[in-house]
């Protein structure tokens, strides 16, 4: 069986931006005492505490976690406490030129949306995210705004073509990250070999993104089982597959 479980978060282990249900916790911190577990995730550090560390209880087996926010522009592992082990920010003038890419972008691919909750671009400083219903737009409203990824699929092909230096990935319901170029899940699945001393075949990745042009995509190229889910019900699933593999009998 495999040494490190790493998992995509929103669509993954909850649905977006939502925190994860008692199920998932359960699921999780048996995980967590029987191997290495890290989450991957577009969304910045807060998030991964409100939708993930809230729900969990403190104990031993955190040393067993690790966190990559911001696709694994940053790197969080726990002792007595979460430190972060690096981060690539992006300078200002990067900042300034994906944004204003972002907003040339979704303008010229016609997709500007009526009614918007909050910012729709946010600066998590290693990565730029678009957002294209605002930062706080319910659930309802997000899955149906781009179901098939085609209207992000049409910006990205966009900013592609403005942003040629920087990696452009579709990541959530309604978002696009963007991030310094070669900074993404696969850059973060070669930190966690570097970090934890695994080798990458004794890793699985379980995401819901993982097509060409997706925020897990990248997972794929570095030779890691990759294992693609609809939802976070799946992937119950899946833990409890793993699990049942480890546990002694």
């Amino acid at each position: 069986m495999k040494a490190l479980i790493v998992f995509d978060l929103d669509g993954t282990l909850a649905a977006s931006k939502s925190a994860i249900d008692p199920e998932m916790a359960t699921l999780l911190t048996s995980l967590l005492a029987l191997v290495n577990v890290a989450i991957i995730s577009g969304g910045a550090l807060p998030q991964f505490e409100t939708q993930v560390l809230a729900h969990l209880a403190e104990h031993d087996h955190f040393n067993n976690l690790s966190l990559l926010p911001t696709c694994g522009t940053r790197f969080f592992r726990y002792t007595d406490a979460w430190h972060m082990l690096y981060s690539e920010d992006l300078s200002d003038d990067q900042k300034h030129k994906i944004i204003a890419a972002l907003n040339s972008a979704v303008a010229s691919a016609g997709f500007q949306a009526d009614k918007v909750w909050g910012a729709t671009i946010e600066d998590r400083e290693s990565q730029i995210t678009y957002s294209a219903l605002g930062q706080q737009a319910p659930l309802d409203a997000k899955s149906q705004w781009d179901p098939d990824f085609a209207k992000r699929r049409k910006i990205k092909a966009i900013l592609d073509g403005l942003l040629p230096d920087f990696s452009v990935r579709l990541g959530g319901s309604t978002s696009i990250d963007v991030t310094l170029p070669g900074i993404d899940k696969a850059y973060g699945i070669r930190k966690l070999r570097d970090i934890l001393g695994i080798p990458i075949a004794e890793m699985i990745y379980v995401g819901d993104a993982l097509f060409p042009g997706g925020n897990d995509y990248p997972a794929r190229e570095t030779g890691a089982v990759c294992i693609q889910v609809r939802d976070p019900d799946e992937t119950k699933r899946v833990i409890e597959a793993v699990s049942a593999c480890l546990t002694p009998t």
